[in-house]
């Protein structure tokens, strides 16, 4: 399974960036990325980050929500004793809960 990971950038020369992401044990990881896709970017910009390339810019609440599903998916994959009440499913997925799905336009009945 492939899965881009947001990343915020903290430098950038050129077309190279040096982008920041946290691992699952709370510690800063420093990663060089090809920005050749989405362009150069400022320091402080959020992007997706997929096989050592930006692939998309997001902003800082999207950002958020794919890492909080990524920690979501961890807790699911591991399955041990649940996660702590503050980082619940529910509140992993928040902008998810007490919402009706809605299919995408193309589904919708014309």
């Amino acid at each position: 399974m492939c899965i881009g990971v947001p990343m915020k950038i903290a430098s950038v020369d050129g077309m190279l960036a040096v982008a920041e992401s946290t691992g699952a044990d709370g510690t800063v990881e420093r990663h060089s990325l090809d920005m050749l896709v989405v362009g150069a970017q400022p320091p402080g910009t959020w992007v997706l980050a997929f096989c050592g390339a930006a692939r998309r810019v997001l902003d800082e609440v999207e950002a958020q929500q794919i890492l909080d599903a990524l920690v979501a998916l961890g807790i699911a994959l591991d399955a041990g004793d649940g996660p702590p009440p503050e980082r619940s499913l529910d509140a992993l997925f928040a902008d998810l809960v007490d919402r009706t799905p809605q299919l995408p336009e193309h589904l919708r009945p014309q």
